[in-house]
């Protein structure tokens, strides 16, 4: 019985899903999903944007550069599959290569949210010019980054292209666009 308890306490331990640790203060800490687009990478915006991560309090748990292909874009936005811009994004979004980040902090969907700035690039640059869209996007389609939506979302998509990650796990050194 003592080893059943002590087996299903383990479980409960190892399959808790996101948010994933507590900070010193004792809040929880999230995990996000970062895309940095092939705009923001060719444009050579990756070290600003990272600055910008960094500055606003995030860790980064993960990267990786990635070239997309369209089976992979597809089925990454495929709640977009029956709107009008889709074979569009999947253009875009094939274009180049992606810099994939998981990013780590208390209130992180929200917060990297805020940090990227409107859908809409242009709009970013009149509502929101410190947001990273106003910095580097072009227009509602060539906006720079994606960002999860939810904590559900960032979930699916750090697992689309991480699997799963433990939550200590720091680099050493959607449902929108």
């Amino acid at each position: 019985m003592v080893i059943r308890t002590i087996f299903f306490f383990f479980f409960l331990l190892v399959s808790m899903p996101f948010p994933v640790r507590s900070s010193s203060d004792g809040s929880t800490e999230e995990k996000t999903l970062a895309i940095i687009k092939p705009d923001g990478l060719l444009g050579n915006y990756t070290e600003r944007i990272k600055n910008v991560i960094m500055d606003s309090g995030f860790s980064i748990l993960r990267e990786t550069i990635t070239q997309l292909d369209e089976e992979r874009a597809s089925t990454f936005y495929a709640e977009h599959s029956s709107k009008s811009f889709f074979s569009s994004l999947i253009k875009y979004m094939t274009s180049g290569p992606v810099l994939v980040i998981v990013l780590q902090k208390k209130n992180a969907v929200a917060d990297w949210r805020t940090v990227i700035g409107p859908t809409d690039a242009v709009k970013a640059k009149v509502t929101h010019p410190n947001s990273i869209r106003a910095m580097c996007g072009l227009d509602l389609e060539k906006n720079c980054v994606h960002g999860s939506d939810s904590l559900q979302s960032a979930q699916r998509e750090i697992s689309f292209f991480f699997g799963e990650i433990s939550s200590g796990e720091l680099v050493g050194m959607h449902d929108e666009l």
